[in-house]
């Protein structure tokens, strides 16, 4: 089981705080998280585009998005911030 937490835009537009679930990849993770969102708020904009903008930290790194999993990863998704 992986734990996963959302930060920033991803987070508020996507309705998830942090889940636990069974996948052994980062990319594994999006369909996850996609139907999440959708559960949580059938007219949600979320897209597997907006996840792939993400930063992704696992266990305290910054990673990439295809990094493979194990039990007991900490995973963060955070939107990217800009501003001006």
């Amino acid at each position: 089981m992986v734990h996963v937490q959302l930060f920033g835009l991803f987070r508020l537009d996507s309705g998830i705080r942090e889940l636990d679930v069974d996948v052994d990849s980062i990319r594994k993770l999006y369909p996850v998280l996609l139907a999440k969102a959708k559960e949580i708020d059938p007219n949600t904009t979320v897209t597997a585009r907006d996840i792939d903008g993400c930063i992704i930290v696992i266990n305290g790194v910054q990673s990439r998005k295809t990094a493979k999993l194990k039990d007991g990863d900490q995973v963060m998704l955070m939107s990217p911030v800009c501003g001006g």
